[in-house]
């Protein structure tokens, strides 16, 4: 089960239901099915809070991922500060949307034990939701 809540903040505008076909059918081509994934969207200084209290990092970030997944099942918490996908999308040139689907996979990519902290793995990243990004497309 994937399961959209708000935190601090009102709930973006999603297609859920849409957002849900895409994120199992990308899942799937990592072969992993999907748990349940719980997306907490939140404000930056919640997500502050989170960072600082679970992970003793003092900075803001856009996506904080908890990774429960049990063999090829993800499951996890992840949590996305509305706050910064909406100045990060403005400081790439990009719409809102677009930079809010690509942390929403941006999470289930660590989900599948995708990395992200030197260049090659964070390059690698890019590329995978890159994809992800046209899969959606093309499901429209």
């Amino acid at each position: 089960m994937i399961r959209f809540v708000a935190d601090d903040t009102e709930m973006p505008a999603l297609d859920e239901r849409k957002i849900g076909k895409w994120i199992r059918a990308v899942a799937a081509e990592y072969g992993f099915a999907v748990g349940n994934i719980q997306y907490i969207f939140c404000s930056d200084e919640r997500e502050l809070e989170v960072n600082r209290e679970f992970l003793g990092h003092d900075y803001y970030t856009d996506v904080i991922t908890f990774d429960y997944t049990t063999a090829s099942t993800l499951n996890g918490d992840i949590f996305i500060s509305l706050d910064t996908v909406r100045s990060n999308a403005e400081m790439v040139g990009t719409s809102f949307e677009h930079e809010l689907h690509r942390i929403l996979i941006h999470g289930v990519l660590h989900l599948t034990g995708q990395g992200d902290k030197t260049p090659e793995t964070k390059a690698e990243m890019t590329e995978k939701e890159e994809r992800a990004l046209l899969k959606l497309k093309i499901m429209n």
